[in-house]
């Protein structure tokens, strides 16, 4: 069984099977880094280096403040480039991302 992309798609999926919330999908899903998926394509991960393995070589300082960027980028441009849904997903990605670097701390 393949883990499912999205939280969204873990809630759906929970309720189409007898109206029942998968909690064990649910922690699956939460326990993937952010690095393990890319929301919007593979054009990352089909990279030697992904942008993201370069930036966690910079001072802490300089990560928060790139992952905090890019969270505000995809939500502020919401709607105007891709579907909205999928700007958050990107957001959340972001933020997701920061919060593992917070939790390094």
């Amino acid at each position: 069984m393949s883990t499912p992309k999205t939280l969204e798609d873990i809630i759906m999926e929970g309720l189409e099977r007898n109206n029942e919330f998968d909690v064990g999908a649910m922690n699956r899903y939460k326990a993937q880094r952010a690095r393990d998926k890319q929301e919007g394509g593979s054009h990352y991960k089909k990279m030697g280096v992904e942008p993201w393995d370069v930036v966690d070589t910079w001072p802490l300082e300089q990560q928060i403040g790139y992952y905090r960027g890019g969270a505000l980028k995809y939500i502020m441009r919401m709607g105007s480039k891709d579907e909205s849904l999928q700007e958050l997903r990107k957001a959340e990605h972001y933020i997701q991302k920061l919060i593992e670097i917070l939790n390094q701390k």
